[in-house]
């Protein structure tokens, strides 16, 4: 259902593997877009590794007895039925209202991503079953864990359309780069402007790195004045 998932090209997902969240909040930033950093979506696991992928979107609404039964994991519209439509390398985004009593996912529905190679879960709700979620070895974003199942506070209703994760618009195929931060959008038809400015960012910033660590003070160097700035032109060619 709804809009077909796309590849994303591994030079791209090379490149933002190198850039930051934080680096990509503020590139996005500069663009206007300040609501791009996904509130409650915090890793599960320590010391996570960036990854990247196009957004698979999922999303619940609020529980109505008649829906929200464990009968209804068995429906065609379902959480099982979206996994088998999950496609390798897409990381699974899902809304599911900030609520954070009722696990939106558990150890058997996260093993079976990783069996379909998902890159990750990313949602601003919680998971269940927390030692087999861990075990599963998927990565997740969440809020952390609840021991209810879905059903007791939400109603699952649909996959691949725009919803609302963590009070952040995401389209599908929208991308993802989660890491130790949290994880941030990139609108898809930014993708192009993005990530030159991004790389850069993360060049600029490695310099400036060095410069403090060479003893200098931050004014004139963060943000930079024209001689520090000329300093940067000139060592940027002498790295080429």
């Amino acid at each position: 259902m709804g809009i077909d998932p796309l590849p994303l090209d591994e030079e791209i997902r090379r490149k933002l593997s190198g850039v930051t969240t934080a680096t990509l909040t503020t590139v996005l930033l500069k663009k206007g877009l300040r609501n791009v950093w996904l509130r409650g979506a915090r890793p599960l696991q320590a010391h996570p590794q960036r990854l990247v992928g196009r957004a698979f979107t999922l999303r619940f609404v609020p529980a109505r007895e008649d829906l929200a039964t464990p009968a209804s994991w068995g429906s065609p519209i379902s959480t099982r039925a979206a996994i088998e439509a999950m496609p390798a390398g897409c990381i699974a985004v899902v809304d599911a209202m900030g609520v954070t009593d009722a696990g939106i996912f558990g150890d058997i529905l996260c093993s079976r991503m990783m069996k379909r190679e998902v890159t990750a879960l990313v949602t601003d709700g919680v998971v269940r079953d927390i030692e087999g979620v861990l075990g599963s070895q998927l990565p997740v974003w969440c809020q952390g864990t609840a021991a209810p199942a879905s059903v007791a506070g939400l109603t699952f209703v649909g996959w691949q359309e725009p919803i609302a994760c963590g009070g952040v618009a995401v389209f599908p195929n929208d991308i993802v780069v989660a890491d130790a931060d949290g994880a941030v959008l990139i609108p898809a038809g930014l993708l192009a402007e993005v990530i030159p400015e991004a790389l850069e960012q993360e060049r600029f910033e490695g310099w400036i790195m060095s410069e403090v660590a060479r003893g200098l003070p931050l004014p004139g160097l963060y943000p930079p004045n024209e001689e520090a700035k000329a300093r940067y032109v000139a060592w940027v060619k002498q790295q080429a």
